[in-house]
């Protein structure tokens, strides 16, 4: 579950398109030149993956890799309809065996470097790019994806760096300049951010991805003149539905700072129902899996389980939905010298994955149920494991560390399994001004529940329901925190959370705003401001637009900040 804004795997989208004659595009060509497919039925499935029809590329690919298991040329194939099919764990498999066979193909190795990226294995996607770059140094697209490799491991300081070095190559790169100003918010040098964003609209003003990215700085307002540039951009006929979403969101956002609230909500509700439209959610699939993890999870499953998993304690996961002040709780925690702040961290969402991909089908049943067939010595491998892979967001050399991930929510009776005595932190904010936040958020990728406000109601709903459940079956083991009384009152409620991690209290957690740690979330400009008030309430400016979501929302709406007495689940 992501939160917004993070930096981004390529491209970042504009209207235009790249000249034949750029350097870039040449890089690419030569990438798609390197080695020219032979045998007709790889064409053919190469064709299939230029119609956007993978099933059939996939298709045509099977019985030929049957024939062929060692043929680089379609494996590497192979691993591109993996990535369409949104499967990058299995093109993670496809490329070993393929740079196994081959390693001197280099455009297999790009695209390995962009998968290892996109699971969020970023030391190993870095040491991918530098193998190119040592037979290639000056590769501008190897230089660029080093970059967003560099940013999403917090090494913004090498990633500005390494921007500037480009950009002094390619000063007139708008793609490259909205790249620079990804690092520099990330070092929290808005004003600089600001200037690189604005300089990729100056040289192309119909790059979508810069307004958006000016737009999602939550501190920042738009000029008349650019409105007016996000207007005409609307107004043309070549604008891709992907381009108009992100314009209609930076509108939504720029008549909101002008506190012209129906010209706001029409931009929102625009830019929401284009995207709802391209997107594939069912609802009843977040309800079914909460239905099913009740189901496992009792009172009398965990007493059986009672002293498994790793006794480790390093781990504060941090869960709820996303806009609900996790960020902020995640700054306070880490403004203390006994914890590191660790972001969002993808581990246990693979780990789940892994349990279910490759474990499951052995016991001829599904995650979570799966975990009724572990035992104390696999739970305990997995604690171990999940503390192995994330040593590498480790650097500061402090006793704990935190896990933002949100979604892991979904997932507390596998932390309490494997890692018993981690802390969990529940952050929980009203259900209207949450749901609506994440209503006026694009995000680059996931949250698919959040652009209608009946699914946006039902996943509240959900979580609401799972949340009480493990009250019930885990008394005590997770803390919840209500953003209103933390902002509120932020001394008392600070003191309440150290008190439950078994910490001091210390000065520093009250002025965490001072803390210079890099924050990559959308809420990245506020948490470096005192305790934030705006936005309690900025939901009631559009409630007469939001009946949907109230009604949705229903008893737990009604109940807020307890949990209603009835089952929360279903529709």
């Amino acid at each position: 579950m992501n939160s917004g804004w993070r930096p981004k795997p390529e491209p970042d989208g504009a209207v235009g398109t790249v000249p034949s004659d750029d350097e870039f595009e040449q890089a690419a060509a030569a990438l798609r030149l390197e080695r020219p497919l032979r045998h007709p039925r790889l064409r053919d499935a190469a064709a299939f993956l230029a119609a956007d029809t993978p099933d059939l590329a996939q298709n045509a690919l099977k019985q030929y890799l049957k024939e062929h298991p060692q043929d680089a040329e379609s494996l590497n194939l192979m691993a591109e309809v993996k990535i369409r099919l949104k499967r990058n764990d299995l093109a993670e498999n496809y490329l070993e065996q393929c740079l196994q066979l081959a390693p001197d193909f280099a455009a297999a190795r790009f695209s390995y470097a962009n998968v290892l990226l996109h699971l969020n294995k970023t030391s190993a996607a870095l040491a991918q790019l530098e193998k190119l770059l040592d037979a290639q140094p000056r590769n501008p697209l190897f230089r660029k994806l080093k970059i967003a490799v560099l940013e999403w491991m917090g090494e913004f300081a090498q990633s500005i760096a390494s921007c500037r070095g480009l950009l002094a190559d390619y000063p007139d790169r708008p793609d490259v300049w909205v790249r620079y100003g990804h690092s520099l918010r990330g070092m929290g040098l808005q004003d600089e951010c600001v200037a690189a964003y604005r300089k990729a609209i100056e040289l192309d003003p119909s790059h979508a991805g810069a307004y958006w990215s000016l737009a999602n700085l939550k501190t920042f307002r738009f000029a008349q003149d650019e409105i007016d540039g996000l207007q005409a951009l609307l107004a043309r006929s070549d604008v891709t539905a992907d381009v108009r979403t992100c314009l209609h969101f930076a509108l939504g956002k720029a008549y909101a700072d002008m506190k012209l609230y129906a010209q706001s909500y029409q931009n929102y509700a625009k830019g929401n129902a284009l995207y709802r439209l391209r997107i594939d959610d069912d609802p009843d699939i977040l309800t079914e899996h909460v239905g099913l993890t009740k189901d496992v999870m009792t009172v009398e499953f965990f007493r059986q389980r009672e002293g498994f998993g790793y006794g480790a304690r390093d781990p504060v996961f941090i869960v709820g939905l996303p806009r609900s002040g996790s960020t902020l709780v995640e700054q306070i925690l880490a403004s203390h010298s006994a914890i590191e702040g660790g972001k969002e961290l993808p581990d246990l969402l693979l780990l789940c994955r892994d349990l279910e991909s490759r474990v499951a089908p052995l016991h001829g049943t599904h995650y979570p149920g799966v975990l009724r067939k572990l035992d104390a010595s696999a739970l305990r491998a997995l604690g171990e494991q999940y503390l192995q892979s994330t040593r590498v967001y480790r650097k500061l050399g402090r006793p704990f560390f935190t896990d933002k991930m949100g979604a892991n929510y979904l997932h507390i009776g596998m932390i309490h399994l494997i890692l018993p005595n981690a802390r969990i932190v529940d952050v929980r904010r009203h259900p209207m001004a949450c749901c609506f936040s994440n209503f006026t958020q694009h995000f680059d990728k996931g949250q698919t529940y959040s652009y209608r406000q009946t699914d946006l109601g039902r996943s509240y709903r959900d979580y609401v329901d799972l949340m009480a459940h493990f009250d019930r079956v885990l008394p005590g083991k997770v803390l919840r925190v209500f953003y209103e009384q933390l902002v509120e009152d932020p001394e008392t409620q600070i003191r309440r959370l150290l008190d439950y991690l078994e910490l001091p209290f210390e000065e520093a957690c009250l002025q965490f705003h001072k803390n210079d740690r890099f924050v990559t979330t959308v809420s990245s400009e506020q948490v470096r401001t005192p305790i934030f008030r705006d936005g309690l309430e900025q939901w009631r400016h559009y409630e007469q637009w939001l009946g949907p979501l109230k009604a949705t929302l229903g008893p737990v709406l009604d109940a807020y900040p307890d949990a209603p007495a009835f089952e929360a689940g279903g529709s």
